[in-house]
């Protein structure tokens, strides 16, 4: 790592995504700070953080990108049944910090989380100012899914989500590109190549076209956009 770009602490000028590494895939720059103005320009750019607790800030880039276009969205047949009998109520932004917290909740063979306490403190800094949103699932009154990312532009920026009943966070995926779709989003970031994503519809593409949607799509202000509302959360 100490061949990478260095940030300074207030810095936003992040190196071209086309120097990211190849080995690991996308890592692009070091240090660095995870203030909104950052985060903000960093997702405009196709760029995200991505570090553990004994690391230094680590940003990321890669290519080829897992997206999913909305009207791309695959639910299976078994998937459909269960979204038919309506097991779960879905909302958006009710305890987005909640929702953050339970995704950096350690998993199943895997130690520590990448989502820090510096990362939660930023990303609730950015849900304040309307750019970070969560998806809730609940059975009664009881967490039991979710999603948490970003929205620029028409573009959302997934971030992680968390299932604590089957098909929970695949319920709450589904339902909000529904609703994206019917906002008018045109591209949900997935970052990496995943199997439960790739099961719903993402695929990959390169990063320069990737990149060029990102131009296409956000505009250089740091105004949030219009967010989905829970009436917007029903699929049937």
């Amino acid at each position: 790592m100490h061949n990478l770009p260095w940030l300074e602490a207030n810095s936003i000028d992040f190196p071209s995504v086309s120097t990211a590494l190849s080995d690991p895939n996308g890592l692009l720059a070091a240090g660095g700070a995870l203030t909104p103005r950052s985060l903000i320009k960093a997702y405009s750019l196709g760029i995200f953080p991505w570090f553990e607790e004994d690391q230094p800030i680590l940003w990321w880039s890669p290519s080829p990108r897992l997206v999913l276009y909305p009207n791309e969205l695959h639910v299976s047949k078994s998937l459909n049944k269960i979204l038919k009998r309506q097991p779960f109520r879905v909302t958006t932004n009710q305890c987005f910090h909640r929702v953050m917290q339970a995704c950096a909740e350690p998993r199943l063979n895997q130690e520590g989380t990448w989502i820090t306490d510096d990362m939660l403190d930023a990303y609730q800094q950015l849900h304040e100012r309307g750019f970070a949103h969560s998806v809730e699932v609940w059975d009664g009154e009881t967490l039991v899914g979710g999603l948490y990312g970003i929205a620029m532009g028409n573009i959302f920026f997934g971030e992680s989500m968390f299932s604590r009943q089957s098909n929970a966070s695949k319920i709450g995926f589904v339902t909000m590109v529904s609703a994206l779709q019917k906002q008018g989003y045109s591209l949900i970031d997935c970052q990496v190549h995943s199997e439960h994503l790739s099961s719903l519809g993402a695929r990959e593409i390169p990063r320069s076209i990737f990149c060029d949607e990102l131009k296409r799509q956000i505009k250089p202000s740091n105004q949030p956009v219009n967010w989905i509302n829970n009436e917007d959360l029903q699929l049937f």
